[in-house]
């Protein structure tokens, strides 16, 4: 017996490193999360800039942390409540092991909130968005206080230990859960941004079948009659076809004069438009990336520049510009 109380508990070990492999996840993704989100809803214009148009891209770090908080959080919880379970049942190695473990973990956290708090006092000197700077720190606070409350009590005897525990760990899973919910709310649901993304390829389908119209006006000096004049094999050119054309929707062209035309889809939402932040507040210069461009930019007259719609069928008419597009050289 004796002997036994010595031995250490494998199984206790590897539940012990999943509970501080899983928080640590959390917090570092909820605090992404969060900081992403309100650089979304609140993006500072000196790290924006107008456009019209979805860009996927921009909530890519968005949607990881996100999905990461959905998988991992409730994770720790399940590993956390056997963990607890066997608080009663501890040998003198198992004791040792989870003093370290929570000291750990506590260090752990320590860092993870002074490097963010060091971060969001550099960019709020630089000028960050006072009421930004707030919320983001209000998060770091409260996870170093949830962090600390919750084990805490497990090295630092407390006698309103259980009471402490359970208030903290009730409160945390209603503002996870609330931020994910509003998480949605900012980035859409799954249905409207598979909408928006349908959208983004229909803009760039008319941008495809547009300048295949300009380059056989600069060949021929007249416009196609139609779209399916366009498709030629030997040079590889082809015709998108819209996303849903099993649904009856498909892109049309409309030869409207001998410089005019237009192209026209059936679009699923309206196009979005507001300042976009790209480099989340975390950086000095914008990337410049195509993927980063808008799609369609505010326009006074020009015509040709501009993707903008509504939900339902859009039209944009294009006029050729000679001194833009001059025809090509004819071969000798």
């Amino acid at each position: 017996m004796e002997k036994n109380n010595h031995k250490l508990n494998i199984s206790y070990f590897f539940l012990s490193l999943g509970v501080l492999v899983s928080l640590i996840t959390t917090i570092v993704s909820f605090l992404n999360l969060v900081f992403e989100i309100l650089d979304k809803k609140m993006p500072d214009v000196l790290n924006a800039v107008y456009q019209f148009g979805y860009n996927s891209y921009a909530f890519d770090s968005a949607r990881s942390s996100l999905a990461t908080l959905i998988i991992v959080f409730p994770i720790f919880l399940i590993l956390v409540y056997f963990w607890k379970k066997n608080d009663n049942n501890l040998k003198e190695y198992d004791v040792i092991l989870k003093r370290w473990m929570v000291y750990a973990l506590i260090f752990l956290a320590s860092v993870i909130v002074l490097v963010d708090l060091i971060i969001l006092v550099r960019y709020f000197v630089a000028g960050e968005i006072t009421l930004r700077f707030i919320l983001k720190v209000l998060a770091v606070i409260f996870v170093a206080a949830v962090s600390l409350l919750y084990f805490g009590p497990e090295v630092f005897e407390n006698k309103w230990k259980n009471l402490l525990q359970k208030t903290t760990l009730f409160s945390s899973i209603f503002v996870f859960v609330f931020f994910i919910i509003f998480s949605f709310v900012v980035i859409g649901s799954p249905k409207t941004q598979r909408s928006l993304r349908l959208d983004e390829k229909r803009i760039s389908d008319l941008q495809n079948i547009q300048w295949q119209v300009i380059s056989y006006w600069q060949q021929k000096e007249k416009l196609p009659d139609s779209l399916e004049i366009l498709s030629n094999p030997l040079s590889g050119s082809y015709l998108p076809i819209d996303p849903e054309f099993q649904k009856g929707k498909k892109y049309e062209y409309n030869k409207k004069g001998d410089l005019v035309f237009e192209l026209c889809a059936d679009f699923s939402l309206p196009m979005p438009e507001g300042w976009q932040e790209y480099n989340y507040g975390r950086g000095d210069v914008m990337p410049m990336y195509e993927k980063d461009i808008a799609v369609s930019y505010p326009s006074d007259g020009g015509v040709n520049e501009s993707w903008a719609h509504e939900i339902g069928r859009t039209c944009f008419e294009r006029t050729i510009d000679k001194d833009m597009y001059p025809p090509y050289p004819k071969p000798l």
